[in-house]
C-alpha cells in the first residue's frame, strides 16, 4: 500500500498554510511547507528568498506560452524539475502534509493522495491577511489579485491546468464559510 498523503492548494489569505499544518499536528506527521523551499535550495543552489518568489512571482513565463520562438529552459524550469523530485522524496518518506508548490499536480498519479483546495469569499481573506500580514501601500485587493493571478499564470504554465477548479481536486472547502478547525477535522476525517 502506498503512504497516505494530503496536498493542500489554496487561495491566499484563506488559512490553508494553518489548516495543513494544524492537521499534520493532529495526524502526527510531518508538514511540509518551508521545508519543501529549503530543500529545493540546497539542491538547486539559489536561495531561499529566490525560491520562494518564483511561484509567485514568474509573470513572463505564462507570455512564453505564446512565443513562436524555440523555448530554452530557465531558472523556473530548473527549479520546478528540482521541486517535483523533493516533493516526490518528501511523499515517499512517509505520509505526511504538503502545502503549495502544485504537489496535487506533481502527486496526481500516487493512488492513496488526498488533494485539498481551500478557499474563501475576499472579504473573509482581506481580513485574515491584514490581521496575519499587517498593511501595505497595496491596497489588500489588489495583493489578492497579484498573488492569485500569478499563482493560476504558474499552476497553468507547468500543469496544464486550471488552479482552483474543483474537478482537479479531491475536496474543496470553504474555510471563510465553515471555519478553519472544522476544515483542519473534515480533512483529518478523510485520511
Amino acid at each position: 500500500m502506498k503512504n497516505r498523503i494530503i496536498t493542500i492548494s489554496r487561495e491566499f489569505g484563506s488559512g490553508g498554510r494553518t489548516i495543513g499544518k494544524k492537521v499534520a499536528e493532529k495526524l502526527n506527521i510531518p508538514c511540509y511547507d518551508s521545508e519543501l523551499i529549503e530543500k529545493i535550495a540546497l539542491e538547486s543552489g539559489f536561495s531561499e528568498e529566490y525560491v520562494k518568489e518564483i511561484e509567485e512571482n514568474s509573470r513572463g513565463r505564462f507570455l512564453s506560452l505564446f512565443s513562436n520562438r524555440a523555448y530554452a529552459p530557465n531558472n523556473e524550469d530548473i527549479i520546478w524539475k528540482i521541486q517535483c523530485k523533493v516533493i516526490l522524496d518528501f511523499a515517499e518518506k512517509g505520509p505526511c502534509v504538503i502545502v503549495g508548490r502544485c504537489a496535487d499536480y506533481v502527486l496526481r498519479e500516487k493512488a492513496d493522495c488526498l488533494k485539498v483546495f481551500i478557499h474563501a469569499d475576499k472579504k473573509f481573506r482581506a481580513e485574515r491577511i491584514v490581521n496575519g500580514y499587517g498593511e501595505t501601500d497595496v491596497s489588500v485587493e489588489q495583493r489578492i489579485k497579484e498573488k492569485e493571478k500569478r499563482r493560476a499564470a504558474y499552476h497553468r504554465f507547468y500543469t496544464d491546468k486550471k488552479w482552483g477548479d474543483a474537478r482537479n481536486y479531491d475536496v474543496a472547502l470553504d474555510s471563510g464559510v465553515i471555519g478553519l478547525d472544522k476544515c483542519v477535522e473534515i480533512i483529518k476525517s478523510l485520511f
